[in-house]
């Protein structure tokens, strides 16, 4: 538009200095070595106007004709990158539908075309992993890495991979640099759950929890059980590493919250009857069944190696004369008759305990104690009951 009215100026003031200067159109001399040019001013006038149109129309048509160049250029492109993308859309079905072999082949065929060839490659290397060739899927990953902000993409798939491989060790170092990088990011928290747990790192696990939290991996009702997991696992741990008194020092180091935990005591009490500390476990069994009267802790008392089971046996005539319908009491007592080889009293206790709930190790025991009294018709009335309850269908 520029070059049009500048034209239509220019051809203005000819015409104007034409109409001027009529009758006196001048003289121009061009010389060049030996050759000379004459003409009239006005018919210089009127060449240049036309050199100056003939030099605009020029650019006009060797423009019209880069345009269309890169038109048809970009038509190619644009053409090869829609079936790129086609073909990935239709590759991450059959990668849907378990056809890995065919979901590799339509992603990686046109990735180069593709407007995000980071996507390719990683279907690509989970269809890989979907047909057990790792060496591929490990190309096609080392391929996806090169492509830009693909690190935390390339990382994440190669973590999920490994932990379906089953190789923790691996996912762990992976998830580790990530985690330094991406403190926050949720996959990466509940992928280091997982492999925390697999690996049996109990106080790493027990460290994340409160992340896992925060940002709703896990919801508040989970957060108990995970946390006796880890808790537990914790106590396994330290007591084959430091033995009875490194767990006991341990274990007193816990915040008291921690230790009112049932469940942990349970834990505790147990991994100290592993580590021969059997009289230690029975002070905190029989102090933490005053308080919070608990049928695994009575389960637990019958398997403590005690020097003397008297005072165990005492605490439990005890807490029966309080409650003479305590069937775990009960049953704990008439074990250490059994132990004890005083089968009427244990009859008396088992059946007590039978009374009031149906066990079948009871009903065992119960078996027992009536075939060391010779009474072997209600020894085998009373195994045919505890079949009956092991082939009940649960509820």
């Amino acid at each position: 538009m520029f070059r049009l009215i500048f034209l239509f100026v220019v051809l203005g003031l000819g015409l104007f200095a034409g109409t001027q200067f009529s009758g006196q159109q001048g003289y121009v001399l061009i010389s060049v070595a030996s050759k000379t040019i004459e003409m009239s001013v006005t018919t210089l006038v009127i060449f240049v106007i036309a050199a100056l149109a003939g030099l605009f129309g020029l650019e006009y048509l060797v423009k019209k004709a880069f345009y269309a160049s890169s038109a048809t250029w970009n038509y190619f492109s644009v053409r090869k990158m829609r079936r790129s993308r086609r073909y990935t859309n239709e590759g991450i079905i059959k990668l849907l539908e378990g056809d890995f072999k065919v979901a590799e082949k339509k992603v990686t065929r046109w990735a180069n075309h593709h407007d995000m060839p980071l996507l390719c490659y990683l279907v690509a290397s989970e269809a890989a992993q979907g047909m057990g060739n790792t060496e591929q899927r490990d190309r096609y990953l080392e391929l996806a890495a090169k492509q830009d902000n693909s690190t935390l993409a390339v990382e994440l798939t190669r973590a999920k991979q490994l932990i379906r491989e089953a190789d923790y060790s691996a996912a762990f170092d992976t998830l580790s640099s990530l985690k330094s990088s991406y403190p926050n990011n949720a996959v990466v928290l509940n992928l280091l759950k997982q492999v925390y747990i697999e690996l049996r790192l109990w106080q790493p696990l027990l460290d994340l929890l409160p992340k896992l939290i925060k940002h709703k991996i896990i919801l508040k009702e989970e957060q108990e059980p995970l946390t006796q997991r880890a808790q537990c696992g914790l106590l396994h741990e330290v007591a084959v590493q430091k033995g009875s008194e490194g767990l006991v020092a341990h274990w007193n180091s816990l915040p008291r919250k921690v230790k009112a935990d049932t469940h942990l005591i349970e834990c505790f009490a147990r991994q100290l009857i592993s580590r021969q500390a059997d009289s230690e476990a029975f002070t905190l069994l029989k102090e933490t069944l005053k308080k919070h009267p608990n049928s695994d802790l009575y389960a637990l008392l019958p398997k403590l190696k005690l020097a003397d089971s008297h005072p165990a046996v005492t605490f439990l005539e005890g807490v029966l004369h309080k409650d003479g319908n305590n069937a775990d009491a009960h049953s704990a007592l008439a074990q250490f008759y059994l132990r004890s080889e005083k089968w009427p009293e244990a009859q008396v206790h088992f059946e007590k305990a039978l009374s009031v709930r149906s066990n079948v190790a009871d009903y065992g025991y119960l078996s027992d104690a009536l075939e060391k009294q010779n009474l072997t018709k209600a020894a085998h009335e009373v195994s045919k009951k505890a079949l009956t309850l092991i082939n009940e269908p649960a509820a």
